[in-house]
């Protein structure tokens, strides 16, 4: 007989609910299988999709017309730098292409404030080369006589009157109407009278580019360069053997440095071929030319101890717009300015005075040359530099009606001179000279003055009185340190 295992009711409910279960699961898992297999596939099968760099647009300027201060955005385009760093990606929140042309506003960029300091000197800013305006080869204390707003604002900033730009332009169209046809100006002393009319122009930026000055400006570089290319850089009209070439040679050699640092920023230097070779010759003639005693004399005749303050003070401001060209190694200069300012503190008074000659006592009021030559070669906060400042406070006045008092040949130092000393210094002269000397103006555009020692004829005064007037953006402080 068979013997077989009976199995419960219970047992067999129990057995088919958990076939039921096996098979729920079985099915679920296939399922998620199933999808899971099509994701995968469909991330290696979908199309890859390429995302376009993006542009970066920068803009460079260009100039509109002739004038240096008309400049216009220029749009160009640039490769969108691939993977920027963390730093920079934080920074850049997003760089959308979009074919919508969005204007480009034009920003007026702010000045910053002259920040005239108590003896401030011109420091080795002056003339750094490294200019703002986008004038980025011109010493910085040139750039920024060439640009209308920034030459307005720091005439404001710095206590002039819109008074004094209008006296200016009208100064220099009075030297365009009385320009001679050969581009010199005066019927003696011509090369002098060029030069100061030059250093006049080149003050307001003024060069072959300008739309107005242009082509006054370039007949007079071109005047000068003749007449270094024939006197193999002697920049006269005067005979060699008398005094009055030594005079015109420092200020035309200043006027030409300069005027070959700015046509040289503009590309414009071509326009004058021989302007780079005489600007180099007539500079070392400057610098070879100054005596044992450190000083300059007549003739350029050389001495142990005797120097000539009036023609010292043009070569001293000749080598400083020689430095400004780049022609010649700034060593090169080193030797020189420190004997000039040497001899300058040797010969000044106990008072603070700089006078004609080692005599302090003969034409004291040329103290602010001295004062001024001191700041060019970063004296300016010397102990000596400062008793000329104070020597000029204290025996300095302007009186129209006085030629004395008003003597534009001291008074175009003195203005420099204070200018850069700034401060209390400043503000006190400002308000000396400014009104009186706008007020004296011809109706011409020119300036009238008869002295014993200075202005030699209407040109001559009113190339230092628009000097004197430019003096508000012409130069400025190289420190900008209170």
């Amino acid at each position: 007989m068979s013997l077989h295992a009976q199995l419960s009711p219970e047992a067999i409910a129990r057995l088919q609910a958990q076939k039921r279960n096996s098979t729920i699961s079985s099915l679920l898992i296939s399922i998620l299988a199933i999808v899971l297999l099509f994701i995968v596939l469909g991330l290696f099968l979908l199309p890859k999709i390429d995302t376009p760099n993006a542009n970066l647009i920068s803009y460079a300027y260009q100039q509109e017309d002739d004038r240096p201060e008309k400049i216009v955005p220029k749009e160009t385009v640039q490769k969108k730098p691939s993977s920027p760093s963390a730093s920079v990606s934080r920074v850049i929140t997003s760089a959308t292409v979009s074919d919508i042309a969005v204007p480009v506003p034009e920003v007026e960029a702010t000045t910053p404030s002259l920040d005239f300091g108590e003896s401030d000197d011109f420091g080795s800013g002056w003339g750094s080369g490294t200019g703002g305006n986008g004038f980025a080869s011109i010493p910085s204390t040139m750039s920024k006589r060439c640009s209308d707003k920034d030459r307005m604002k720091r005439l404001k900033e710095s206590g002039g009157d819109v008074k004094c730009e209008k006296a200016v332009v009208k100064a220099l169209d009075w030297l365009q109407q009385t320009q001679n046809d050969n581009g010199s100006w005066g019927d003696q002393y011509e090369a002098a009278m060029t030069g100061m009319a030059l250093l006049a122009y080149l003050g307001h930026c003024e060069t072959p580019a300008s739309k107005k000055y242009g082509k006054t400006v370039e007949k007079a570089i071109v005047y000068l360069c003749d007449i270094g290319m024939k006197n193999d850089g002697k920049l006269t009209v005067s005979k060699l053997t008398g005094h009055q070439w030594v005079y015109e040679h420092g200020i035309c050699t200043y006027a030409l440095a300069e005027a070959y640092t700015l046509c040289k920023a503009f590309k414009v230097e071509k326009k004058v071929p021989d302007l780079k070779k005489v600007t180099q010759k007539a500079g070392d003639i400057v610098m070879d030319g100054q005596a044992d005693s450190g000083g300059w004399n007549y003739r350029y005749a050389n001495s142990q101890n005797a120097g000539d303050n009036s023609v010292g003070f043009w070569q001293i401001q000749a080598m400083k717009a020689c430095k400004h060209t780049g022609l010649w190694p700034e060593s090169k200069f080193r030797r020189y300015s420190r004997n000039a300012t040497d001899f300058l503190k040797r010969v000044q008074g106990q008072n603070g005075a700089i006078g004609y000659r080692t005599s302090h006592t003969k034409s004291p009021h040329l103290t602010g040359g001295g004062v001024l030559c001191m700041q060019m070669w970063d004296e300016g906060n010397s102990r000596e530099a400062k008793k000329g400042i104070e020597w000029i406070r204290e025996n300095t006045t302007f009186d129209w009606k006085n030629p004395k008092s008003a003597n534009l040949y001291y008074h175009y130092y003195n203005a420099q001179a204070m200018m850069n000393a700034g401060g209390k210094h400043w503000d006190w002269y400002n308000k000396l000279f400014q009104d009186q000397l706008v007020a004296a103006q011809q109706s011409d555009g020119s300036w009238k003055q008869k002295t014993g020692h200075g202005p030699i004829n209407d040109h001559m005064a009113t190339c230092l009185a628009t000097m004197t007037l430019e003096v508000f953006y012409r130069f400025l402080p190289g420190t900008g340190a209170k």
